[in-house]
């Protein structure tokens, strides 16, 4: 079962381990195949209410392996990375908008808006029309999925 394109594996790779994430009682965050540099990566992201460990991680690339050696996907050479989103986590998906919602967040625009291409508030989900909604002090900010060129969670380090 060959892929043509990375987007295209990674939604191969992505069908092939969740049910294998559900059973083991993770969430599938990500999968993406990059290439950086010379070489190739099959990033697969997990996820779950008490958080990953990285035994977490070595339990579910182990379980992974047979399944990714059998179906054989890719074609190439490639380094399998497993690994937690992190504190600081990028939303791709309308799920992470919904899991994350009541987080504080950062969006980042293509275009200024009021003057500005980067807003941060605590994220509060969609609104009527689909357009991501945060609340920024004391107002609310609602921006087009099409305007957004990057929305992820950010921790205030200086808070800790």
């Amino acid at each position: 079962m060959k892929s043509n394109g990375n987007k295209n594996i990674a939604s191969v790779v992505k069908d092939l381990v969740a049910q294998t994430a559900d059973e083991m009682g993770y969430y599938l965050w990500d999968v993406e195949f990059v290439k950086e540099g010379a070489d190739k990566y099959l990033r697969i992201t997990l996820d779950n209410e008490e958080g990953i460990t990285i035994e977490d991680c070595e339990r579910f690339h182990r379980a992974i392996d047979p399944i990714l050696d059998e179906a054989d996907p890719i074609s190439e050479a490639y380094i399998l990375e497993v690994s937690s989103p992190g504190i600081e986590r990028e939303l791709k998906t309308s799920a992470h908008i919904e899991a994350c919602e009541g987080w504080d967040v950062e969006v980042k625009l293509y275009a200024a808006k009021n003057g500005s291409k980067s807003f941060r508030g605590v994220l509060c989900g969609y609104d009527e029309q689909d357009n991501i909604v945060i609340s920024s002090g004391k107002e609310k900010l609602s921006f087009k999925p099409d305007e957004i060129a990057k929305i992820a969670t950010y921790y205030d380090f200086s808070k800790s």
